[in-house]
């Protein structure tokens, strides 16, 4: 029988989901039972270690005022003989000296030795993992430490035998009852999987409402909510847009204003302390007019901004008609600004590509120190056209170039009078040309480049 799966009920499906506490159950189950039988024998195992190290600990004795273990050779025999593992021991007067056994067998750290009674630990010796215990006993009025390690192959072996007799076929059963519930889910949220990657196709330049008619009848009022939202979203996006525009845009003529009558003011003969106060009245309003400009640029390129109809844009021409601006504002601070400029044609917004190579120019004239080098580069590569800036200043370390693109956010310590805008209206810019925006290191792995990659042809 064919479901359909547009009428049927997601709640129906989901109760086949009880079926996951249930493998759940049979895992604990499972691990208990290891943990039930492995400790008991591994307390038996270890007693084991203890039992020989008290057989030695009775052949302790003072011969001629120097301590000696009487071990006779068949009873050295049956102390080492196992069936599996390696049997290892020594004895250690009270300055540590070994007086019988083997050498060079791991103590246990400093900070876990025995103060009375005895320790358990794992070490390796010989190229091994061993188990050892290390125990104290009282020799000639003074105390000796006796250590048994023994290889860790039978301990090994009762842990496979547990698993194989106890875990494993409660871990099948799990397993099967996974998969069972992993098909009944998948079948009944198939339709959740197909509203999944709807979904995952929206951004912030597409905010398009969602199909209900395909969803399960459970899902179709979240579909028609999800929807408003967007609605809502995409009307305050274009609120916000229409308001940074307008706000900028009212702001520009007062602050040119303001800028021209600053300078009119420093042309004339000031104090010392009245023209640094013009100054700094100059220098915060050619701050605030570029702000204002990076504002109309972001609200200009984000969705829902006021876009002109893309046309063919030669990238070469494009930087090659502001290169004079870029000069005079690299001459002013010491830096070497270049070209290497190739035909390259793109179809964009002649606007909005230049306020995106200009903004790359304006934070790499901003942050790289005096005596430093500038790279403006237009061309195509592996077939595709792309514009560049790259320096040799301090760059951007790789964790911060997600952020960077972040609005307002700059780096701390980062000297310079910038808002944190420049790279998020680059960033805008490129993604509604589909292109591809870059941060990397510069030549020799100094420096910062930032491509704008556009789509081939």
């Amino acid at each position: 029988m064919i479901l359909n799966m547009a009428d049927a009920s997601l709640r129906g499906q989901l109760l086949r989901l009880l079926l996951l506490p249930v493998a759940a159950i049979l895992a604990v189950s499972s691990i208990a039972a290891y943990y039930l039988a492995l400790e008991p024998a591994t307390d038996a195992y270890d007693g084991s270690l203890i039992d020989a190290g008290l057989a030695l600990a009775d052949r302790i004795h003072v011969r001629d005022g120097t301590l000696a273990v009487d071990l006779p050779s068949a009873a050295e025999q049956m102390l080492r003989t196992d069936k599996f593992d390696t049997i290892y021991y020594v004895v250690q007067d009270p300055a540590g000296k070994p007086i019988a056994g083997d050498s060079g067998i791991p103590l246990p750290p400093a900070d876990r030795r025995p103060q009375d009674g005895s320790i358990f630990y794992n070490a390796s010796y010989r190229g091994s993992k061993v188990r050892a215990a290390t125990l104290l006993t009282p020799c000639g009025g003074q105390i000796c430490t006796i250590t048994v390690a023994e290889t860790t192959r039978k301990r090994d072996r009762l842990v496979r035998e547990i698993l194989l007799g106890s875990v494993m076929p409660q871990a099948l059963l799990a397993v099967l009852t996974l998969a069972l519930v992993w098909f009944g889910v998948a079948r009944g949220l198939a339709p959740l999987e197909r509203l999944s990657g709807e979904i995952r196709k929206l951004s912030p330049r597409d905010l398009r409402a969602i199909e209900p008619a395909q969803a399960p009848a459970e899902a179709r009022p979240l579909i028609e909510a999800l929807n408003q939202l967007l609605v809502q979203v995409e009307e305050s996006n274009r609120n916000q847009q229409r308001f940074l525009a307008n706000a900028a845009h009212q702001l520009r003529t007062p602050l040119a204003g303001l800028r021209t009558h600053a300078e009119l003011a420093l042309a004339q003969p000031l104090s010392d302390a009245s023209r640094a106060e013009i100054e700094q009245v100059h220098s915060a309003t050619v701050r605030i007019a570029r702000l204002a400009n990076q504002l109309l640029a972001l609200a200009r390129a984000e969705r829902g901004g006021r876009v002109e109809p893309h046309s063919p844009v030669e990238l070469k021409r494009l930087a090659e008609g502001a290169a004079d601006e870029w000069v005079h504002s690299a001459l002013a601070r010491d830096l070497d600004l270049g070209f290497e400029l190739a035909p390259a044609s793109v179809s964009g917004d002649t606007f909005l590509l230049r306020e995106a190579l200009g903004n790359l120019v304006h934070n790499s004239i901003e942050y790289v120190p005096r005596g430093g080098h500038i790279t403006v580069r237009t061309g195509t590569r592996d077939g595709c056209p792309f514009m560049e800036v790259e320096d040799d200043g301090a760059g951007v370390p790789p964790p911060e170039r997600e952020r960077v693109l972040e609005r307002f956010y700059r780096m701390p310590g980062t000297a310079g009078t910038g808002s944190g805008l420049g790279l998020a209206i680059v960033r805008e810019i490129a993604a509604g040309h589909g292109a591809a925006l870059e941060i990397g290191d510069g030549a020799g792995g100094r420096g910062c480049r930032v491509a704008i990659t556009f789509p081939h042809g």
